[in-house]
């Protein structure tokens, strides 16, 4: 049985590295996005441009509705916070959290990889530089690693252990930086912004943009994106 991996890419600089990262160790990658009702639409093209760039084996896109219970920033009208102080991200549960997004999207991970007898599933989180959502947590993806091991015919029948690997999960977006462009991330197809003012241009004040935009400073380099101003 040949090796295989299930990969969340959400067209930003960590799901681009930690992609990076599985296509590094070896055998079949799999791409999956979620297109949730985000109202940044750009998204999930540049995840399908991230997707080539690494030549996965399949790339998914999985279409639900999460604007139909709203209570976020990126699913709703709410505005976006911008210019945010640093050490609030860290600390605060801004209204850019979409609620159980993560667990969602890992949910339909763990299917597609029970379906494929798939060994891992990566996903971007980062619990240094998060924006302060609980489900980029170290524990969270411990309790979802356990439930995992509990709720697939593939674990509880000792056929596969299928593991959630978040390799960026205790690095600071600078490393995050460095890692990405050891392996050949072209940083400058990457989106992270959440609220994109005109196509292909960032904001340069969400929380997502500043600490993308520190990240680059502390590695001493610009980032290749157009920011307004």
């Amino acid at each position: 049985m040949s090796r295989k991996a299930v990969a969340l890419v959400s067209g930003g600089m960590d799901s681009a590295t930690a992609l990076a990262i599985a296509t590094e160790e070896g055998g079949e990658v799999y791409g999956l996005s979620i297109d949730y009702g985000q109202r940044n639409r750009l998204e999930i093209e540049t995840a399908k441009n991230i997707c080539r760039q690494f030549r996965v084996k399949e790339h998914r896109i999985i279409k639900i509705d999460l604007q139909q219970f709203g209570q976020s920033a990126l699913t709703s009208s709410i505005p976006v916070p911008k210019d945010r102080e640093t050490q609030n991200t860290e600390t605060d549960i801004p209204i850019t959290y979409v609620p159980a997004r993560n667990t969602i999207f890992l949910s339909y991970a763990l299917a597609w990889a029970e379906v494929l007898e798939a060994e891992k599933i990566f996903i971007g989180v980062n619990a240094v530089d998060y924006s302060g959502y609980p489900d980029c947590r170290p524990e969270y993806i411990e309790a979802f690693q356990r439930m995992a091991d509990l709720a697939t015919k593939a674990s509880v029948g000792g056929e596969i252990r299928i593991e959630i690997r978040a390799p960026l999960l205790h690095m600071t977006k600078a490393e995050i930086i460095r890692t990405g462009m050891e392996k050949w991330v072209d940083f400058s197809m990457t989106h992270s912004c959440y609220e994109t003012q005109t196509p292909g241009s960032p904001c340069g004040h969400c929380d997502s943009c500043r600490l993308r935009q520190e990240g680059f400073r502390e590695v001493g380099l610009e980032d290749p994106l157009p920011y307004p101003d």
